[in-house]
């Protein structure tokens, strides 16, 4: 064998160990694999927890309200805590008490969750006006929560979803008829720790 050859071969044959090698040092161990499910699995369990507490806390307050509270996917749904005027952002005075209601709540027990306010509109209008009508309503419920009833301006965020025709509660109703449509409602996307009360 030649000298080229040789060393041909004893670079594929080093190669070869170096690529064995390294696929043994990524090899996770039964136990490890094993704990590290269990530990997702016991934290997963703790969320959910934390998402049914949470379910029950803001049924328990809004059942004076004519409020619905949903839970989906890790997500708590809270509709119908404001509606609007027609072509109007101003909150209504009958809103701002489940407002109140929502952010004692989530300060008292969930002070670190965090909350999206989703704005919508009828679909009269332009779809581009619209989609700023809706994010100026969920700005109006969101300044309303940080700064009326103090919670945490980061915690808060406000998303519009405009005259979104999946998302109308009457789908086309406008004017008189579409209050329905024009609305915010409030996502926990996440319940955080739960705080002493």
């Amino acid at each position: 064998m030649s000298s080229k050859g040789y060393r041909n071969l004893c670079l594929a044959v080093g190669v070869t160990a170096t690529v064995a090698l390294a696929g043994c040092s990524n090899y996770v161990k039964r136990t490890d694999f094993d704990a590290a499910i269990t530990k997702l699995q016991s934290t997963d369990q703790s969320l959910q927890q934390q998402i049914n507490s949470l379910q029950q806390d803001m049924q328990s307050h809004f059942a004076k309200y004519d409020t619905q509270i949903t839970a989906m996917q890790g997500r708590i749904q809270v509709d119908n805590v404001a509606h609007f005027a027609f072509n109007r952002a101003t909150l209504q005075d009958q809103d701002k008490a489940k407002l109140d209601t929502f952010a004692k709540v989530m300060k008292q027990h969930h002070s670190n969750a965090v909350v999206t306010v989703e704005g919508f509109a009828d679909p009269a209008g332009a779809s581009g006006y619209n989609h700023r009508l809706g994010l100026r309503r969920a700005d109006a419920v969101r300044n309303y929560l940080v700064k009326q009833d103090g919670m945490a301006a980061s915690h808060v965020r406000a998303v519009s979803y405009g005259e979104a025709r999946n998302r109308q509660v009457k789908p086309g109703a406008t004017r008189a008829s579409g209050e329905a449509n024009r609305r915010a409602s409030l996502v926990i996307d996440y319940a955080g720790d739960a705080t002493a009360s």
